[in-house]
């Protein structure tokens, strides 16, 4: 087994470390006692279960009771909040609202007299969460960190968010100890506005005034990188089921920019945020922008004044974007869309108001003029109007008025696709049912619905000249057609009669072209004869509208005498005799091929 390098903490080698999943001996040894405290508080549990349900009942707006870790007692003792006499009692720190402070003494007596009645030995601190904070900014960092390892008994999330903190902050100094310089809480849990979906806002400074050997926003990445690793871990350890930690990265250098620019986001950090862990870094600026001392330059007072005409100048591109952009794409291209539709190619802007009037309005008359005066105000007026320079703004009654006519418009296009698709399902129904019926004509020779019908099953289906398929086809065409007249059939079946009917017509075209070839076959044969010794073939083609004579390189029609012709003369006699099915052949014709060819064979 390959033993993992431990980290120097040198930050040039920290993208290529692998997280470490043990934490430090002092994380060890917060565990260590949790497990300690653990024991204490079962042997007491009825006891404390009691002083809980006192205190909770008495006091609601109670934020948390812990039992803070045995060990720990040392650093309260020698700050005296906690008498050296009651260093081997429990120790409960309750928190209780700010505006509460002013009863802390009479809600300790009130305490203290019930413990006295169950005659345990518990000593209670009872304290708001600024004194807590006033522990931090006073740097007493070991009685924080007893504060966020105690034992929770009751808690309103106060003291998970304080244990997360404080062992994610373990966890970045384990990684990296010399190079953190602050570690700061801030944002709304600081300012005790935090709701259930609040997260923990946490603030790293780390100092990169000796790093060399790598770009400096290269560095504050990797760091964010492992610092945000340590999230999901230092949640775990804290018990804590999601993770609400908000790590913010800073470089000491880009910092000092921002404190030296009087940015407001950072002022708004150095006054709100509580450090759990300073280098005398965090604290002299606190001290100093309440002592009015960190004062912006005359230049960031120059940038931040010009940030309120930018808003603005940004604020009338924004809307005018809105306008040239969102709205014009918005009606012009579902314009487009439906003349597409219709069965136009899709036109350029002017052309596509002028399509709408003359098709819709106009022509088809389904299409108020009014919807047309809409499209024509935003693509010719706005859209128009700015790409020649005349319109180089707009107010906010113009893009509301301009809005809601895009909405009403839009509304409109809705409704107008339907009666569209309706029209072209109207179209596509009867050329469907024109387009099989002419064909039905031409094989069945009868004229009417109810005749062709009848003849087509009788004497082609029957008899097996088509399929069953075919007729099943015919007959939902027809129902299509008569359903679409009552405004029964729905868009699918319009679709399938189109799909079907394609079938349909394929086989009788298919039919009608072989009855074609075999009219045909019956006038063709072919001619053996000599020419110069060597015998030859040539095709004879009899035909109503003349007979023609196919040799080597020439066609040659012959009537009443043989003479030149071609192809084309060829296709159009066919073309104009395929119905006949008589064929008469004049014996004449063979005295005429006899002269022109000399003695010849058929050959059939």
């Amino acid at each position: 087994m390959v033993k993992q390098k431990k980290s120097t903490g040198d930050l040039a080698t920290i993208p290529g470390m692998e997280l470490e999943n043990k934490y430090s001996t002092k994380n060890k040894a917060m565990s260590e006692n949790a497990q300690d405290i653990k024991k204490n508080v079962e042997k007491t549990k009825k006891e404390l279960e009691q002083i809980k349900t006192f205190i909770l009942k008495k006091y609601p707006f109670t934020k948390a009771i812990g039992v803070l870790p045995p060990q720990s007692i040392k650093f309260f003792i020698e700050e005296e909040e906690v008498p050296k006499e009651t260093e081997k009692f429990v120790q409960l720190y309750m928190i209780i609202p700010e505006e509460k402070f002013k009863e802390i003494p009479k809600i300790k007596k009130e305490i203290v007299k019930e413990i006295e009645k169950l005659k345990q030995k518990i000593w209670v601190q009872i304290k708001t969460p600024v004194d807590v904070w006033e522990i931090c900014t006073d740097s007493k960092f070991e009685l924080f960190s007893a504060i966020s390892m105690s034992f929770p008994i009751y808690d309103t999330n106060f003291l998970s968010y304080l244990r997360v903190a404080e062992i994610h902050k373990s966890l970045v100094l384990q990684k990296f100890e010399k190079y953190v310089v602050s570690y700061v809480i801030g944002g709304s849990f600081v300012r005790g506005e935090t709701k259930k979906t609040s997260d923990l806002d946490v603030f790293i400074i780390i100092n990169d005034t000796d790093v060399k050997r790598m770009p400096r926003l290269e560095l504050r990445e990797r760091l964010r990188g492992i610092i945000y690793q340590y999230i999901g871990e230092a949640s775990a350890l804290a018990g804590v089921k999601q993770n609400i930690l908000s790590p913010q990265i800073y470089l000491l250098t880009d910092f000092w920019e921002s404190v030296k620019d009087a940015h407001p986001v950072i002022f708004t950090f150095i006054r709100d945020g509580v450090p759990i862990y300073d280098r005398g870094v965090f604290m002299p600026w606190k001290a100093l922008l309440r002592m009015g001392r960190l004062k912006p330059s005359s230049e960031a007072i120059d940038m931040y004044m010009s940030l309120g005409d930018q808003t603005l100048k940004r604020s009338k591109k924004m809307m005018l974007d809105i306008v040239i952009q969102d709205i014009f794409n918005g009606v012009n291209t579902p314009s487009q869309a439906l003349l597409m539709l219709y069965g136009l190619p899709p036109p350029n802007v002017k052309e596509t108001v002028k399509q709408m009037k003359k098709i819709f309005v106009d022509k088809e008359k389904i299409l108020e003029q009014k919807y047309v005066d809409m499209l024509k105000e935003i693509t010719i007026k706005y859209y128009k109007g700015y790409e020649h320079g005349k319109i180089k703004e707009v107010s906010g009654k113009e893009l509301d008025h301009l809005l809601k006519n895009t909405e009403a418009y839009l509304k409109r296009l809705k409704e107008l696709r339907k009666q569209i698709e309706k029209r072209t399902q109207e179209k596509t129904i009867e050329e469907i049912y024109k387009d099989v019926f002419e064909l039905l004509k031409i094989v069945t020779k009868k004229t009417s619905q109810a005749q062709i019908t009848k003849d087509f099953e009788e004497n082609f289906v029957k008899k097996g000249k088509f399929s069953p398929q075919n007729l099943r086809i015919l007959d939902k065409i027809i129902q299509a057609r008569s359903e679409f007249k009552k405004g029964k059939v729905k868009p699918h079946k319009i679709d399938e009669a189109r799909k079907n009917a394609s079938l349909l017509i394929n086989d009788l075209i298919e039919f009608s072209q072989r009855k074609d070839l075999v009219s045909m076959e019956k006038g063709r044969m072919k001619l053996k004869y000599k020419k110069s010794g060597k015998s030859k073939v040539a095709e004879l083609l009899i035909n109503k509208g003349g007979s023609f004579l196919f040799t080597e390189n020439n066609i040659f029609k012959i009537t009443n005498k043989i003479q030149a012709s071609s192809m084309d003369e060829v296709s159009r006699s066919v073309e104009n005799n395929k119905q006949d099915k008589s064929l008469e052949i004049d014996p004449k014709l063979f005295e005429l091929l006899k002269k022109e060819l000399g003695p010849f064979q058929l050959v059939l």
